[in-house]
């Protein structure tokens, strides 16, 4: 007996092993097919909620994760190309996208194997598609191949895992049907159950298999497989609350978005529960004509779980300007959180799986990276201005900070970025990861050339070294030009697309000329005797010093207009 209970257990384990790892393999192919045109389309997003749906819907109807989905989402709300609101619309729209997946479950899974029970018809078929494509010399056919063969495994782990599902003892079946009649109190009982088994299994669309599955072998009946689609409902929420525990203040608030949302969903639906249930079986009845090889009961679940997503969407589209002011509320912005301290905010390493799609992620922490830095350097004047001991060692003791957080930005990211690149990613996304590794090396530099800049002025101070006006006339003058410089490779950072590589030139040629007419003026007041050997040495020190950042300056508009030509 306890024999034959291990080998079930086994079989299942296995087959929602294929399952899971089918799962993973057909969307990790379609982001990589897909590359950067789902990062563009998130980037297109207008003011209207509708744009918003309409964008998180799709996306996660083609990568089949909405996971991902609140990834890209997330990084562009951070970014500012997204607005809090707009986040929240995506995310309703990934609710939708995901029930894309469940319909693939019920037609190709239960309603289209055929053939023989041991050996299903359709997986086979669809994985003798795949070798047109999986021996194609493009890499965008290959990653369409390995969708093809995920999408295949995924209908054979779903019908081992049908096959392994032993016959239901008719007091078992008995037990489990008077779980299912206590009214409402069975309802939320098996709410919790569905959201406790989407917590432990870690993904909504195997737990969508799994309640197919159940119900398709007469385990459940439809009230108990409806109340189990709104737990899990619920679940996926816990996740994401996971998730974003480790992400800055829009992250913590779009995942709370989420909760709001599908606990409102839930709502929605409980009170008119039993109502609701005939009418879906009986849409299900009507559309069971039209698709006769499925059977009645997955389908009316599958049913229900897209009129739950899009029913909730449409009801709480009109209030996303009321869901943002509450999780402004539940999220509330940290009194005293200062720039002055490391932590990262957008890169989350439980989300690698998701390679093509975690670079922007790693986009929007970079933003973060050059924000510092550009904070760094206007401490600078401070250095010059100062009008006693303790006011200069305190400004220098910011910049000391600055430079030891932009130590441990680069570090961070750049093992970030090497970890997602020793996934297996499209040549478009390494090529990316390059680029991405050119830009926080030189955003590291200019943290560091700053720094230089701060110990130069520090022992200018301790030698007694005075600048007269016209020197110190002429540094700040080169410090607005790398001002300048510094504004032009922000702004290119913000919009890889739109990169202005011929300001940057610029920008960086009047920095190369003024230093130029500086050096000369300075070789000439040292024949001269205009100033002594100290003053000489300081003074060409910290205009070669404000040179050398602007070459570090230009390099990462460089390295970006790099990561453009990659997208093209």
């Amino acid at each position: 007996m306890f024999g034959e209970i291990a080998i079930t257990l086994l079989k299942l384990a296995g087959a929602l092993t294929i399952f899971l790892f089918a799962l993973k393999l057909m969307s990790e192919g379609l982001q990589k097919f897909a590359g950067s045109k789902l990062r563009h389309i998130l980037t297109k997003i207008t003011g209207k909620p509708i744009s918003g749906i309409l964008a998180g819907t799709g996306v996660t109807a083609i990568i089949q994760s909405s996971t991902a989905t609140t990834v890209m989402t997330v990084g562009f709300a951070g970014a500012g190309l997204l607005t809090l609101g707009g986040a929240i619309a995506v995310v309703m729209g990934a609710n939708i996208g995901t029930t894309v997946t469940a319909w693939i479950i019920t037609i190709f899974g239960l309603g289209g194997n055929g053939g023989d029970a041991k050996v299903p018809l359709m997986p086979m078929i669809i994985a003798a598609i795949s070798l047109f494509f999986i021996f194609s010399k493009k890499n965008r056919m290959q990653y369409l191949g390995q969708t093809i063969i995920g999408l295949a495994l995924l209908i054979l782990g779903l019908g081992l895992m049908g096959d392994s599902v032993p016959p239901l003892d008719e007091d078992v079946a008995e037990k489990i049907a008077s779980w299912g009649h206590w009214g409402y109190w069975s309802i939320l009982l098996f709410i919790v159950v569905g959201a406790i088994l989407c917590i432990i299994l870690q993904t909504s669309s195997a737990m969508t298999a799994v309640i197919l599955l159940m119900a398709s072998q007469g385990w459940i009946n439809f009230p108990t497989s409806i109340a189990l689609v709104i737990g899990q409902n619920l679940g996926t929420t816990l996740t994401a609350q996971v998730v974003a525990m480790t992400t800055g203040t829009t992250g913590k608030r779009t995942a709370r978005a989420h909760l709001v949302f599908n606990v409102a969903g839930a709502l929605l639906f409980i009170i008119p529960f039993y109502p609701i249930c005939n009418g879906v079986m009986f849409i299900s009845r009507q559309l069971d004509s039209l698709l006769p090889n499925i059977p009645l009961l997955p389908l009316a679940i599958t049913v229900f779980h897209t009129l739950f997503n899009v029913v909730t969407t449409i009801v709480l589209a009109f209030f996303i300007p009321q869901i943002e002011k509450l999780v402004t509320l539940m999220v509330p912005d940290k009194k005293g959180e200062g720039e002055e301290e490391f932590r990262l905010t957008y890169l989350e390493p439980t989300l690698l799986s998701t390679a093509e799609l975690n670079l922007q992620s790693a986009k929007s922490e970079i933003l973060e990276f050059s924000k510092r830095v550009l904070r760094m350097y206007t401490f600078l004047p401070g250095l010059r201005t100062a009008k006693n001991e303790e006011e200069f060692d305190a400004v220098l003791a910011r910049i000391s900070k600055y430079e030891g957080i932009t130590d441990r930005m680069e570090m961070e990211i750049s093992k970030f970025l090497t970890r997602v690149g020793s996934g297996d990613v499209s040549q478009h996304a390494s090529e990316r990861i390059g680029s991405m590794l050119r830009i926080i090396d030189n955003l590291e530099s200019i943290g560091d050339a700053v720094y230089q800049i701060g110990i130069t002025r520090k022992n200018k101070r301790e030698d007694a070294v005075h600048f007269d006006e016209g020197l110190n006339t002429n540094l700040d003058h080169m410090t607005e030009l790398v001002q300048k410089a510094l504004d032009v490779m922000d702004a290119n950072l913000h919009d890889y697309d739109h990169a202005d590589l011929d300001a940057a030139y610029a920008a960086e040629h009047d920095i190369n000329i003024y230093r130029d007419e500086l050096r000369a003026k300075h070789l000439e007041a040292l024949k001269q005797g205009t100033y002594d050997y100290s003053i000489g040495n300081a003074y060409s020190g910290l205009y070669a010093l404000y040179e050398k950042l602007g070459d570090y300056v230009i390099n990462v508009s460089e390295a970006i207009v790099g990561t453009k030509r990659v997208d093209e």
